[in-house]
């Protein structure tokens, strides 16, 4: 697919998280430039902009950027976009209005802020636009998908270009959020294995944990590069657990040498990672391309009412995400099967209820439904 990048990555999306850790900005005094924190002003204007969709009748699916006006944070979330398109990856934003919004009014208030980033993507088997991340009765139809367990969740990409997510309420024992640079890993692995990295370029099948669609193949099959490169730039794929199963489900097992891959990734993930807080009210923001993202395992909460409850977001870019190897698969090829990897236009116009267009060779084609 792609010739093997052979020289370290030296742009802002290689960064280790005691990089971010060390890193402050002059004003405000104290705050480090991958943090973004809410004021009352801007706190408002969201509030405000809830009550004028609500007022008008706006299901969740018909809330635009214009609909859901926020002139006053337009010049902060112009730079969270760009943050996340050419800069390090990740943007925490703090100080998202949670307390005293009931889960409906928190849905809304979400994706009138994140329609300002990106384009809304479906991502479960109920073609949900809002994916509630728990363990608890909110918790979508997601196949065989492990989303919202309390075990560990080790660092990975999302299925399209960002990630985001919001916690509206943290598990009692308070599991630190950890995101890595996947340039910086890449780096590593040139640096001390460099023959591993000719096997991540050829890449491997997903699985699609059963949530293809009628006359889907229950895998890729075709590979999808862990890391791929174009003009110069690298863009990662990496999901464990999606890998291992299209693995196990072709070959009963997976094979050592496979393992041995993943235990490389996986250890050189954790070495770079950025451990942070992740408190009701955070949002995160995550570029699935240069960015992984993961948590620390937590205890097992009986009570409905005391289980963590993140809300999660995908988001496309609008136009190119980034110059890519093969659009196709690096882009689209592990989120379009069954009900998602819909747009928002898409979903609203029922084109979730047929198939994704597909090449000869399985994979999606890139221009849009």
């Amino acid at each position: 697919m792609t010739t093997v990048h052979r020289e370290p990555i030296t742009d802002r999306s290689a960064w280790t998280g005691a990089d971010l850790l060390a890193e402050t900005a002059p004003e405000p005094a104290g705050a480090r430039s991958w943090e973004v924190t809410l004021d009352d002003a801007g706190r408002a204007e969201l509030v405000g902009a809830l009550g004028r969709v609500t007022a008008a009748g706006l299901p969740l699916s018909r809330i635009d950027r214009h609909a859901f006006a926020l002139p006053g944070l337009a010049p902060t979330l112009a730079a969270v976009r760009d943050e996340l398109r050419t800069g390090r990856g990740f943007v925490l934003l703090r100080g998202f209005p949670v307390e005293g919004h009931d889960l409906d009014e928190i849905e809304k208030l979400y994706w009138g802020l994140c329609s300002h980033l990106g384009i809304g993507m479906t991502q479960n088997s109920d073609a949900s636009l809002i994916h509630y991340v728990t363990d608890g009765a909110l918790r979508p139809n997601q196949g065989k998908r492990g989303v919202g367990s309390p075990l560990r969740s080790s660092l990975h990409v999302d299925l399209t270009d960002v990630v985001s997510l919001l916690c509206v309420r943290q598990a009692p024992d308070n599991p630190p959020s950890w995101v890595a640079s996947s340039t910086e890993i890449h780096n590593r692995i040139l640096a001390r294995h460099p023959e591993a990295l000719d096997a991540f370029y050829e890449g491997f099948e997903w699985d699609r944990l059963e949530e293809h669609g009628e006359g889907e193949s229950p895998t890729t099959g075709y590979r999808v590069p862990v890391f791929s490169q174009a003009d110069g730039q690298v863009s990662c794929r990496y999901n464990r657990y999606w890998m291992a199963a299209a693995l196990k489900r072709r070959l009963g097992e997976v094979p050592a040498e496979a393992q041995a891959l993943f235990d490389l990734f996986d250890a050189t993930a954790d070495e770079v990672r950025l451990e942070v807080d992740f408190q009701p009210g955070d949002v995160q923001f995550v570029n699935n391309y240069t960015v992984l993202h993961g948590r620390a395992a937590h205890d097992e909460i009986p009570e409905e009412a005391r289980k963590r409850v993140l809300m999660r977001i995908w988001l496309d870019f609008e136009g190119q995400a980034r110059p890519m190897a093969d659009e196709a698969v690096v882009r689209y090829g592990i989120v379009r099967h069954g009900a998602l990897g819909w747009t928002v236009d898409q979903l609203n116009a029922g084109a979730h209820r047929g198939r994704h267009t597909r090449q000869p060779d399985g994979r999606p084609v890139v221009a849009a439904a």
